[in-house]
């Protein structure tokens, strides 16, 4: 934490004990039974933990990006569903932030700084996935608002959420089809239907819902930054965040599993000697030690370049794309050193194992990401930093 500021470091530091003395006591009976953490929730806006991505005057705690991942490994360390809790909320707030006229600042940061408003974004579809320019989700000037038909998928937190940044098509028949795309910013109780929650491997306690617009009725003010044909590259540059997020949530899984397949395998003894002195288990320690620091320190890499550079989708999508796959491999080690206790719902590792897919898939799956790192080297011309 040589790069972040005192204040920063303390607030790393409190999210840290409280995750070791709150959230991991309780998580392994949240998880197995899908129940939402409603205290922990209400504990997580006591901290400012919803306000970390909004400045003055609408915040009081901004915090830089670096530490904002920092702050994601230390709750996905304890439950990584509490780190998807405010992950969507964080990228509407860069959003708002960045592209948001003065009247939609001043109506919802401050409600979002507190946690009082929390937020979610509407992106992926039914037959679309991660090819967003495919969406069929349009919205239709009628007079002094538009008329929005369509559905999502995937949305986190949906039920739970007061604002949902919709990304939908205002001009279907524009060329090319993303100068047609915007962001309508939706409020509960707006018209549109949480029609069902999806069932998951993982990731339990929080929603997964799919999302119906029927005849819906949207306010023109509701258009983020109040011009049509921006929502495509407004929402490229919330993804930059939100993958960053993703990267950090597969850091805190990975770490969570090695510290308890560490602790186990020195507990644990076979032959005579604790088991980390067999060969096999040290050196699947040292690769997933190894692997979770390079993880890591390209996640720090990225956010840090995502602070101070005009772009960093490359960098943002190298550190998703390896953070995640070194969970996925780190998790599986676990359950190995676990043997036939890491199959089993009495250890975490279990769960460890259930939630690291997730960050494979989720943000543009890692296929996308390596897409968008050929383009970025071959744009740029250079791998230099």
């Amino acid at each position: 934490m040589d790069n972040l500021s005192a204040e920063e470091t303390a607030i790393v530091e409190l999210v840290r004990d409280w995750v070791t003395h709150e959230v991991r006591p309780v998580a392994h009976e949240l998880e197995h039974a899908n129940a939402y953490p409603e205290m922990l929730i209400e504990q997580m806006k006591q901290l400012g933990i919803f306000g970390l991505a909004i400045g003055e005057p609408w915040g009081e705690s901004r915090v830089s990006l670096p530490c904002y991942v920092l702050v994601t490994e230390e709750l996905a360390r304890g439950w990584m569903s509490l780190a998807g809790a405010m992950g969507g909320h964080t990228v509407v707030a860069k959003l708002i932030q960045g592209f948001g006229t003065e009247e939609q600042k001043d109506r919802y940061l401050p409600r979002m700084a507190t946690g009082e408003l929390r937020a979610t974004m509407a992106l992926t579809e039914p037959g679309g996935g991660s090819d967003l320019q495919a969406m069929r989700t349009t919205a239709v000037r009628d007079g002094d608002g538009y008329v929005v038909n369509g559905s999502k998928m995937w949305i986190t937190n949906a039920r739970r959420s007061g604002l949902v940044a919709l990304l939908c098509k205002t001009d279907p028949q524009a060329e090319p089809a993303h100068k047609g795309i915007s962001i309508l910013l939706v409020e509960k109780g707006g018209g549109f239907t949480v029609s069902r929650d999806l069932s998951k491997l993982g990731y339990k306690g929080v929603e997964t819902c799919e999302l119906s617009f029927e005849e819906m009725r949207v306010p023109t003010a509701q258009l983020l930054g109040g011009v049509e044909g921006r929502g495509f590259a407004q929402m490229m540059r919330g993804l930059e965040v939100g993958r960053l997020q993703v990267a950090a949530r597969a850091v805190g899984v990975g770490r969570a599993a090695l510290e308890d397949a560490l602790a186990y395998a020195q507990q644990r003894e076979s032959f005579g000697v604790p088991i980390w002195k067999h060969q096999a288990i040290g050196h699947y320690l040292a690769d997933m030690a190894t692997k979770l620091e390079a993880a890591r320190q390209l996640t720090q890499y990225a956010a840090r370049r995502a602070e101070t550079a005009d772009r960093a989708d490359m960098e943002a999508g190298m550190a998703k794309l390896f953070a995640s796959e070194t969970a996925m491999q780190i998790a599986l080690d676990a359950v190995r050193i676990h043997g036939g206790y890491g199959y089993s719902t009495e250890f975490d590792v279990e769960r460890y194992f259930r939630d690291a897919p997730l960050m494979i898939v989720g943000e543009g799956t890692n296929e996308i990401q390596k897409n968008v790192i050929a383009r970025q080297l071959v744009r740029r011309g250079t791998v230099a930093p």
